[in-house]
C-alpha cells in the first residue's frame, strides 16, 4: 500500500513539470505575394496603401521611403523575418525591393 500512495505522489508531483507554454508572436505588417503582385511603377501612394496597408515605418529623413517589416516568434522554433522597401519618386511608385519577387507585370504602365 505505501508504494502505491508513493507511486501516486509521485506521478502528481512530475504532473507539474510540464514545459512551459510559449506563445507565438507576430509582429508588423503581414505581406503576401499575392498583394506584391498588385504593385505596379507608377501608382499613387494612396494606391500603394491600398493594396499593401499602411508601412511599418515611413524613414523621417527620407519620407519617399516605406518600410514593411513581418517578423513571427514562434513559442518554438525558428524565427521568420519578412521585410519589402517601397521608394516612391514624385509621389509615383518608382521601385520596391525586399524578400519578395517583384511580378513580370511592375513595370507595365497602369
Amino acid at each position: 500500500m505505501k508504494h502505491l500512495i508513493a507511486a501516486a505522489l509521485t506521478a502528481l508531483t512530475l504532473s507539474g513539470c510540464s514545459l512551459v507554454y510559449r506563445i507565438d508572436i507576430p509582429q508588423g505588417n503581414y505581406v503576401e505575394q499575392k498583394q506584391v503582385d498588385k504593385l505596379r511603377q507608377g501608382m499613387s501612394r494612396e494606391q500603394v496603401e491600398f493594396v499593401l496597408g499602411s508601412p511599418m515605418m515611413r524613414d523621417t529623413f527620407d519620407p519617399d521611403t516605406w518600410y514593411y517589416l513581418y517578423e513571427f516568434q514562434p513559442g518554438r522554433g525558428d524565427k521568420e523575418r519578412k521585410e519589402l522597401t517601397v521608394k516612391f519618386v514624385g509621389d509615383r511608385l518608382a521601385t520596391a525591393s525586399g524578400d519578395f519577387p517583384l511580378p513580370a507585370a511592375f513595370t507595365t504602365p497602369l
